[in-house]
Formats: structure tokens, C-alpha cells, sequence
């Protein structure tokens, strides 16, 4: 699946999910370094318990953040809103 996130510096999230665990993750744009750790954090995660620790993560008072935008992305990914 392909997420084009709003309101922070990544152009596109890019994800994988089978029988409900993250497989891969790949953010273009943005923070590399912090995207790359993102990524190897949540793979072989429960989507649930993604979701449930980076939901509502603000970055500089945007409202949203990357870990955020990728919780969203995952409740689309698995019919979750």
C-alpha cells in the first residue's frame, strides 16, 4: 500500500502488512535517519500495537508527525477507522 501523508517533510509511506503484523515500512522523503529507525522498529509489530504507541505523536507543534501519519496509514490498511 501507498500513503501519501499530510503535514510533515515525507512524500509518501509505503507498507506492507500480513495476517495483521508490519512486514516493511519505507518513508520517501523526510528525516532519513529517523524514517529508517521508524521502519526497523515496526517491522514484525502487531498492527494494533503500532498504531496504539505512535498515534497522536506530535513533531514541532504540526499537529501530526511521521510515526503519526504511519498510524493513519495503518488503520487504512486494515479497515481500522
Amino acid at each position: 500500500m501507498e500513503y501519501r501523508p499530510h503535514g510533515v517533510c515525507s512524500r509518501l509511506i509505503r507498507l506492507d502488512v500480513e495476517d495483521d503484523i508490519i512486514q516493511n515500512v519505507q518513508f520517501v522523503g523526510g528525516c532519513s535517519g529517523n524514517a529508517q529507525g521508524i521502519s526497523r522498529l515496526v517491522k514484525g509489530m502487531k498492527v494494533e500495537d503500532a498504531i496504539e504507541r505512535m498515534e497522536g505523536i506530535d513533531c514541532g507543534g504540526k499537529g501530526t508527525s511521521c510515526p503519526d501519519q504511519l498510524a493513519k496509514a495503518l488503520k487504512i490498511a486494515t479497515d481500522r477507522l
